[in-house]
């Protein structure tokens, strides 16, 4: 961090990737300590090596660095619990084989959905088409949007879960 705050970009860029494992690791025993899933953990490690790097000024030099850094990632733990408040987790391990693909998908099942897919919007709806529907793999689906496999898999779980919700607030 020294190095980096004197100008060096690659010292800076090799902190931020040794510290997002170990801010991941911290991250993960206090989801799991609060009992809370652990879905959202990449989210609260961007955000915490985003805050890192907004308020690297506020890093006393002459203390050591790992206890400010885990602070910063138990508040931005404890932020997103309290956002996420107290709601049902619930796997989507399966939901993806249970969507209607295109071969086995008469037209009104592939008509509905369509319609729920028009719920969203950008790169999530690509990644949710693409795998859903279309029936292409993380990985060919990762190459054709020119983006990481993880951030298909995000994607589609994003997506996943909006419309689980969107369809959970239909049916109250």
């Amino acid at each position: 961090m020294r190095a980096a705050d004197a100008g060096d970009e690659m010292a800076y860029r090799r902190l931020l990737e040794a510290l997002a494992p170990a801010v991941r690791g911290v991250v993960l025993r206090a989801l799991t300590r609060a009992g809370a899933g652990t879905a959202d953990a990449e989210d609260v490690v961007q955000e915490t090596l985003l805050a890192l790097h907004l308020k690297r000024a506020t890093w006393d030099r002459t203390a050591p660095i790992g206890p400010w850094i885990n602070a910063i990632a138990r508040y931005k733990t404890v932020d997103a619990l309290r956002r996420r408040g107290r709601r049902a987790e619930q796997p989507i391990d399966g939901v993806v084989e249970s969507l209607p693909a295109a071969e086995a998908a008469d037209g009104l099942a592939r008509r509905d959905a369509e319609r729920a897919l028009a719920a969203l919007s950008g790169r999530t709806h690509e990644v949710v088409r693409a795998v859903s529907l279309d029936g292409a793999g993380i990985g060919d689906t990762a190459r054709r949007l020119c983006i990481s496999e993880g951030a298909v898999r995000v994607a589609l779980h994003r997506g996943l879960k909006a419309l689980a919700r969107r369809f959970a607030e239909s049916s109250e």
